[in-house]
């Protein structure tokens, strides 16, 4: 725990690194309109100032030793930032101690060549900020490459589209390259070129054509979002649905190739619009792909809205979670249990889209759930405080979802509660005083 907690205190060196920027800056703003009586009152505020700028600077250094222990980093890059960095915390901590008055027994320094000095540090500080920026951005990110590339010019239709230059390789770089490129590749893996992807990285082939097995990139971005494995990682936006299938698609189908347009391959009729709303020509040009991770594809884009709303007016909390897909939390109040048999229709009708359901105390039997099974992407069911028994344990075992679910206070036998336990996708169970009611 405390390696995982040292670890993560190095994320804190981008939110950090901003203070000895801010304090420094502000410490030689003081000292320069000082020079002005109407200013000459700010003088005083230097020297704390720049203890601030000092303390920060240290800790940024700090915070950032452990940042660069990942191994991200090529090692240049991370070494420029690294010395110009330690020597901004130094000189900030020196002019501290001479504006304080500290060296009263050295001789004394000109209050021109110390504002000097000031304005010095802020060059070195500025930088000490540009290396940082090339190791989080990339050396191609402020660069006469980037200043003089040509846009590529949008596909009139589809057909004209390359399908690696057009499609699969902007999706990559927009999602995968803050981690992937020449100067920061994260498992030693670059996503710069095809040839990148093909020799990959310490974990292998990132692509191999025809092989979506042997893809680990594939892999990877269809993992649950929850895997320690998945990619993209740290919370950075997933690709989405629509975007995987591209990359499938591209990988079997494709042959994982380049420098083809779709009109020069086979078999496109089942990707096509999906590359036609990627790219937004003709009539999905106006359409966006909605941004969601893809553990789980089969949830419905859509369901019956008025539907929904017959279903509220039956007693059902309905909560929308997430429009695309359609994702609902829906709770049944307590004491509504004379009411399950005409809400039940409605259940299964929009079963698909229920991912969070709540059924507590409402003095429901086994034989009240027989809809549980249509709700195949459920993922929390909660049916404490109900006469349920173990009868119910093969309705709970057909949801593949299915992450947690309360049993507090049902008549669940402790031999039911560990069948349900060896479920794979099953995470949680909560069974406090079960057995409370008996067999039906």
């Amino acid at each position: 725990m405390l390696l995982d907690l040292a670890i993560f205190s190095g994320r804190l060196h981008p939110l950090v690194v901003h203070l000895p920027i801010g304090f420094l800056l502000l410490a030689t703003v003081f000292e320069l309109i000082s020079y002005s009586k109407k200013y000459e009152h700010l003088k005083a505020s230097v020297s704390f100032t720049l203890l601030l700028g000092f303390i920060s600077a240290v800790l940024a250094c700090i915070f950032g030793y452990i940042l660069s222990l990942s191994g991200d980093y090529e090692s240049v890059a991370l070494n420029d930032h690294k010395i110009s960095g330690i020597a901004l915390a130094l000189i900030s901590g020196l002019l501290f101690l001479i504006s304080n008055g500290t060296f009263k027994k050295l001789p004394a320094i000109k209050r021109s060549v110390f504002t000097m000095l000031c304005v010095l540090t802020i060059a070195l500080m500025s930088y000490t900020g540009h290396q940082g920026g090339l190791l989080t951005h990339g050396a191609e990110y402020l660069s006469m490459e980037v200043l003089t590339q040509q846009e590529r010019v949008k596909p009139a239709s589809v057909e004209q589209a390359m399908i690696f230059e057009d499609v699969v390789h902007p999706i990559l770089i927009q999602r995968c390259s803050q981690c992937h490129r020449a100067d920061k590749m994260k498992g030693e893996l670059s996503m710069k070129t095809l040839t990148d992807l093909q020799k990959g990285g310490k974990n292998g082939a990132a692509i191999v054509a025809g092989s979506l097995n042997e893809s680990e990139l594939y892999k990877r971005i269809t993992l649950d979002p929850e895997h320690e494995d998945y990619m993209p990682s740290d919370g950075k936006t997933p690709l989405t649905k629509s975007e995987v299938e591209i990359i499938k698609w591209w990988i079997e189908m494709g042959k994982a190739i380049n420098g083809k347009k779709m009109s020069e391959l086979k078999n496109t009729q089942s990707i096509n619009p999906l590359i036609a709303r990627y790219l937004k020509i003709g009539d999905d040009e106006k359409q966006t792909d909605p941004e969601y991770p893809v553990s789980n594809p089969d949830i419905p884009a859509f369901t019956n809205l008025k539907l929904l709303d017959s279903l509220r007016n039956l007693g059902l909390n309905i909560r929308v979670m997430q429009h695309q897909p359609l994702m609902l939390d829906i709770s049944l109040p307590e004491d509504k249990s004379r009411q399950i048999a005409s809400i039940k229709p409605g259940l299964k009708s929009i079963a698909k889209n229920i991912i969070w359901l709540n059924l507590s105390g409402n003095n429901l039997t086994d034989n009240d759930l027989d809809f549980l099974p249509f709700m195949i992407n459920l993922e929390k069911l909660r049916l404490e405080k109900n006469p349920v028994t173990d009868k119910c344990i093969l309705l709970i075992s057909a949801l593949k979802h299915l992450e947690a679910v309360n049993l507090n206070e049902t008549g669940m036998s402790k031999a039911g509660v560990e069948q349900l336990k060896k479920m794979p996708s099953i995470k949680r169970v909560y069974e406090w005083n079960i057995g409370v009611v008996g067999d039906d």
